[in-house]
């Protein structure tokens, strides 16, 4: 919080299509500096936590969204403001993701480590839409994409 002039992460977009990634490392900058609960409901934190947290928020949004929410000054409507404009992109992006997971196939790559890229990736968006993926999945989906001459009785 000392350097206000660098970026932790990317700014909130104005369009949102960074929102999901950007909610994440919201809250985990928000909570690595005592300021997660300022994002709670029913919260007790102090002005000056709400001020902090108020800074570091406004400081990581497009300047246009800045413009926008200019008049809010509680951590916590501004947050609830912004889940409620962006939260519907995981509406959007978990057909794509589960597509992407539908049709993944060892076969289509020509390195395992550029499978497992991929493979990481899509899980990576359906946990952020709120999917549950266990490693066994992961592991249930590598097995099932090797081609019949691969596997061994």
């Amino acid at each position: 919080m000392s350097n206000l002039s660098k970026l932790e992460f990317t700014a909130l977009d104005i369009s949102g299509n960074n929102y999901l990634p950007w909610i994440l490392d919201a809250k985990i900058h928000l909570t690595a500096n005592n300021l997660g609960e300022t994002i709670v409901d029913g919260n007790q934190t102090s002005p000056q936590d709400k001020a902090k947290a108020m800074i570091f928020l406004r400081h990581h949004l497009h300047e246009d969204l800045k413009r926008e929410y200019l008049t809010v000054e509680d951590p916590l409507e501004l947050w609830t403001n912004i889940k409620e404009r962006f939260d519907h992109q995981k509406l959007v992006l978990l057909p794509k993701a589960r597509y992407e997971w539908l049709h993944l196939r060892l076969q289509d790559f020509k390195t395992v480590s550029e499978y497992n890229s991929a493979l990481f990736r899509i899980t990576s968006e359906l946990k952020l839409c709120g999917e549950k993926i266990t490693d066994e999945d992961m592991l249930e989906k590598t097995f099932s994409t090797f081609h019949a001459s691969n596997m061994l009785m």
